[in-house]
């Protein structure tokens, strides 16, 4: 049986003190300027104290006119020119670094998935928009399609987010390729609906993930890790399968990847949250790891570590998932902004189940998002310096996390203006 407190060596080198991983969580809490701050520096302590072998952040965006939230934190090229700026990175890093573990920085572009409310203009593989049920609909509105020459440029903008990411002192970034996000939309033949050399089959499809990683390779130093992050499906009838997944690794292991994560779902489809695309739970979602079997199947192709994440709240299942073959590293997520010291929990025997609270609203989206509320508002509270709420309300969660969103936007908004003033 894999132990889950020995240390792990990722193909870089990079020794990891054990296979449990905070997974990335969208904190939504940046500074004014959409940098990092006080708040996420104490946030990132108390897990980087909790015992915790690989810590990945949440999104962190490569371009500053494409947010997956108002209070997202953004790292460009021209980002760490900035003493001050420059300092704000390092001093997040030092924290999330401070008990031992590594630590990665997820890198992002969101797509067409982007709030209307931000006012920025939505791009994407085509000329689509991200449908929803209800009133939900009217949060996004239609992307265009990028050009061939911004489609590059945002390559770049993966790369000097690395570039940018390993200087500030982290050790390593994930490349955001699941949940819907923009390489997800390329990926997906429902949202890539292109017919030039990024378009069409898959392998045109997965061109832009394989080239950001050969790019982000290209500027960052051999022992800097590269993670990638894949939809193992997108949960919607002819979109990105399973299939798909295990091609896509195939070629990615040719790529000097240190680990891939296994994840699905997006907006539309919020799997990640264990949700079915029609509201249902599935068969692998009635337990933890909802991506389990999937990884299980993908495993047989890939060359590299395989992390899955999606639900775990138990020791005994992820203790379950590392000896089973095919499983490397166990994620938590949600957990984790319930008890920033589990695994040392777990590791001592103790809380060997971190119970979540459940929301009983019947709309799969709303449902989603009160969750990710209450998940929210323990983030700000450990940033604060507070322990976590056990028990919340989820109407109360989503009706401040709705207050603070709208506080977030007005003050992007401004700071979005100031770049082209």
């Amino acid at each position: 049986m894999t132990e889950l407190f020995t240390p792990f060596t990722l193909p870089n080198g990079q020794t990891i003190p054990n296979r449990l991983c905070k997974a990335a969580m969208e904190e939504n809490m940046a500074d004014p300027g959409q940098l990092p701050g006080e708040g996420l520096r104490n946030l990132y302590q108390q897990w980087a104290e909790g015992g915790v072998g690989l810590i990945l952040t949440g999104n962190v965006m490569v371009a500053p006119d494409a947010m997956t939230g108002p209070g997202g934190v953004y790292l460009g090229g021209e980002t760490l020119a900035s003493d001050e700026a420059k300092g704000r990175f390092e001093r997040w890093a030092k924290a999330g670094k401070s008990g031992g573990a590594k630590l990665y920085m997820q890198i992002s572009h969101p797509g067409r998935q982007v709030y209307a409310a931000q006012g920025t203009q939505p791009v994407s593989a085509s000329a689509t928009k991200v449908k929803m049920e209800g009133p939900a609909d009217k949060m996004f509105t239609h992307a265009r399609a990028l050009t061939g020459d911004e489609i590059r440029g945002i390559i770049k903008r993966f790369a000097d987010t690395a570039f940018a990411a390993e200087r500030a002192g982290f050790d390593g970034v994930q490349i955001h390729a699941a949940h819907g996000y923009l390489v997800a939309q390329f990926l997906s033949p429902l949202t890539n609906l292109r017919e030039d050399e990024w378009g069409g089959p898959l392998e045109n499809r997965a061109r832009l993930l394989l080239e950001i990683v050969r790019e982000v390779r290209a500027r960052v130093e051999p022992g800097f890790g590269v993670a990638v992050k894949l939809n193992s499906a997108d949960f919607q009838r002819g979109g990105f399968d399973v299939g798909d997944a295990k091609q896509v690794v195939q070629w990615l292991n040719g790529e000097a990847v240190d680990f891939v994560e296994i994840s699905g779902g997006s907006y539309e489809s919020s799997a990640m949250m264990g949700v079915s695309a029609d509201g249902r739970v599935s068969s692998t979602m009635e337990r933890e790891l909802y991506f389990f079997d999937f990884a299980k199947e993908i495993s047989g192709v890939a060359q590299m570590p395989l992390m899955v994440t999606g639900g775990v709240t138990k020791r005994e299942t992820a203790e379950m998932a590392l000896a089973d073959a095919g499983v490397d590293i166990i994620g938590i997520a949600r957990a984790m902004g319930f008890n920033a010291k589990l695994p040392g929990d777990w590791q001592a025997g103790q809380n060997l189940e971190q119970p979540l609270p459940e929301v009983s609203w019947k709309n799969p989206m709303y449902r989603a998002l009160a969750l990710m509320a209450m998940t929210k508002m323990n983030l700000y509270r450990m940033g604060d310096g507070k322990p976590p709420h056990k028990k919340q309300s989820p109407l109360f969660a989503t009706i401040k996390q709705q207050l603070k969103n709208a506080a977030q936007t007005k003050r992007y908004k401004e700071w979005l203006a100031s770049l082209d003033a």
